[in-house]
């Protein structure tokens, strides 16, 4: 297939022995949202499944799509997330305290985006260096004072960035660790730019609250890697670094703010959070392929739940539209095998009004089309968001609407209150 090359090795550690745990139905590039006149160019869809690798632990998907399709002309903007911005104004705040970061230290982000954290650092005081392979995104923080390089993070862009600021005490990479193929690389650049006393923060999805929350929709081909702490330590050790600190966050469904240093050099103690974390991992089996056996027969049958409500109203003549145009619903839409079922898509972004979702190619419009339209059962597609959605548009179900929330727990809502499926 064009554009994606299939990986036989775990891309920690290696090793050919990997199984195939997860067989998550192939999408089309989950933002890959286009406008009227590209609905005649055909957009392939490409594989989304899930392999374990049975020597270190660690789940990844094999199947990378060449990332230039990915991120070069990414359109999705940190600010425009709920909660984010004040998210990583904490976070800046957290850190430099913590962690002790002297003012005008140099802190560096991958996959910067438009720089909403490193603003945040900017405001305690910090140099900043963001790298994001956006190019108008690079451009357009770099504009707004937040100097932004358009290009993939590696460890040679590291030993430039090196020779012209300095040693950086801090390096930041929020939401992008799941998307490298090549981490190896990555993280001998992240160790070389790092001062010995230095620190590597990350936040990522964290497997076991995807697990438990039922978040499989964040598998999608930008996140080849899906992490826990235990293969992810035996990586980092390889490459002088090593954890000491994980905190549990809210974002993305679940999340683990992951805290590395130095393995030779660095000073800070082995957190007991990060102790209990991994034990904890160790019990529950996640380096272990039945853990995920289980849970995808529970998405199973979540989906199994979800179509025969919508075919059973499909079939008496009900109009079925779906709430949500982003990355994360592509992996649903096309894994619950709604792409025929749904008629149009509402969102909230403006951003997304007028064009077409990706590959299935059904419109999307802006939320006021509930009240236009009408249609008897909403899916909501970014059910993550699912209580918000609701509260916004009471209106439609005082009118006599239906939503029906997939996960984690299907159930429909109607003005009356909510009821499982």
């Amino acid at each position: 297939m064009q554009h994606v090359k299939h990986k036989t090795d775990c891309r920690l550690c290696g090793s050919t022995s990997l199984d195939h745990v997860l067989p998550i139905r192939p999408s089309a590039i989950g933002d890959a949202f286009v406008t009227a006149d590209r609905l005649g160019e055909k957009q392939d869809l490409y594989p989304l499944d899930c392999y374990l690798c049975l020597s270190c632990g660690h789940l990844q998907n094999l199947d990378v799509v060449d990332p230039d399709i990915l991120f070069r002309d990414y359109t999705y903007r940190t600010s425009v997330s709920l909660g984010l911005v004040e998210h990583f104004k904490r976070y800046a705040r957290s850190v430099v305290s913590t962690l002790g970061i002297p003012q005008g230290s140099l802190v560096a982000e991958m996959g910067s985006n438009d720089g909403s954290l490193l603003k945040a650092f900017k405001n305690e005081g910090m140099r900043v260096q963001g790298i994001d392979p956006a190019r108008d995104i690079a451009a357009t923080a770099t504009n707004e004072g937040i100097p932004t390089i358009p290009d993939f993070f590696t460890s040679a862009l590291a030993a430039r960035i090196k020779a012209e600021q300095g040693e950086a005490k801090l390096f930041c990479a929020n939401n992008v660790f799941a998307h490298i193929d090549n981490m190896s690389d990555v993280v001998k650049g992240i160790r070389l730019l790092l001062a010995d006393d230095g620190a590597f923060v990350f936040e990522v999805s964290y497997i076991v609250d995807m697990i438990d929350n039922m978040v499989f929709d964040t598998i999608y081909h930008e996140h080849v890697s899906h992490h826990a702490l235990i293969p992810l330590e035996t990586f980092m050790n390889r490459h002088d670094m090593t954890l000491f600190h994980v905190e549990r966050t809210g974002t993305k469904g679940g999340s683990i703010r992951a805290f590395a240093q130095p393995k030779s050099t660095g000073k800070r103690p082995r957190s007991a959070e990060l102790s209990t974390l991994i034990a904890e991992e160790e019990r529950r089996g996640v380096t272990k392929p039945q853990i995920y056996r289980d849970w995808f027969v529970a998405i199973e049958d979540c989906k199994r739940r979800v179509l025969a409500t919508l075919d059973e109203a499909i079939a008496a003549g009900k109009l079925v539209a779906a709430y949500g145009a982003s990355t994360t619903t592509t992996t649903l839409l096309y894994h619950f095998e709604l792409e025929s079922r749904i008629k149009f898509i509402v969102d909230d972004n403006q951003l997304k009004h007028g064009r077409f979702s990706p590959g299935a190619h059904i419109p999307v419009q802006p939320s006021s089309e509930l009240a236009t339209r009408k249609p008897d059962i909403v899916v909501i597609l970014a059910w993550i968001y699912a209580d918000p959605i609701l509260k916004r548009n009471q209106a439609y179900l005082d009118a006599g609407g239906r939503f029906l929330v997939p996960l984690p727990e299907p159930r429909v809502v109607d003005a009356a209150g909510s009821t499982a499926i």
